[in-house]
C-alpha cells in the first residue's frame, strides 16, 4: 500500500483505504479492526494522503505529510508519549519534528490528528512509513506500467 491509496473523509475519523470507484462516488474500508466498508459520495470531502501537506515558513510553503510521517516514524519508532498531551506539548513536538513549521497555520488539533493517523499507519500498514531511496519510487512506479 503506499500514501496515494490512502484516504481521510472529512468529518469521519481514521483513515481509509481506497478500494474502486463506484458510479455514486468511491469505495472505502476503514484502516481499522473493524474493516469496515463504505461508498462516499460527491458531497463529502475526501484527501489522498499524499497530496496533504503541512504548512512551514520555508520558501516552497508546506511539506509532504508523507516526509513528516517518515522523520516521526524515524525519530520515535512508534512511542510519540503524547497520549494525554496537551495544547503546547503538541506544539513543541511538531517544532522538534518540522522547525520549520508555520506555528500560526498548524494548529494543536491537526497536529494531534497527524498523531493518530501515524499511530494507524504504524499498526495496519507500517510499509508506507519506511524511507525509500530515490531510485526506489521510480523504480516502483515503472514496475506497475510493466504490470498493465
Amino acid at each position: 500500500m503506499e500514501f496515494k491509496d490512502i484516504a481521510t473523509v472529512s468529518g469521519k475519523p481514521g483513515l481509509y483505504k481506497i478500494l474502486k470507484p463506484s458510479r455514486s462516488g468511491v469505495i472505502l474500508e476503514s484502516l481499522d479492526d473493524k474493516k469496515g466498508k463504505m461508498v462516499v459520495g460527491a458531497a463529502q470531502r475526501v484527501s489522498l494522503l499524499s497530496e496533504i501537506s503541512i504548512y512551514t515558513l520555508t520558501e516552497e510553503g508546506a511539506t509532504s505529510l508523507k516526509e513528516v510521517l517518515i522523520k516521526i516514524e524515524k525519530e520515535f519508532e512508534g512511542d510519540t508519549g503524547l497520549e494525554g498531551a496537551d495544547k503546547d506539548e503538541y506544539q513543541a513536538f511538531m517544532k522538534h519534528i518540522l522547525p520549520e513549521f508555520d506555528a500560526d497555520r498548524v494548529y494543536a488539533s491537526d497536529v494531534k490528528k497527524l498523531i493518530s493517523w501515524y499511530h494507524i499507519l504504524r499498526k495496519e500498514c507500517p510499509e508506507v512509513l519506511e524511507e525509500k531511496p530515490e531510485g526506489d519510487e521510480a523504480k516502483d512506479d515503472e514496475s506497475e506500467k510493466d504490470k498493465t
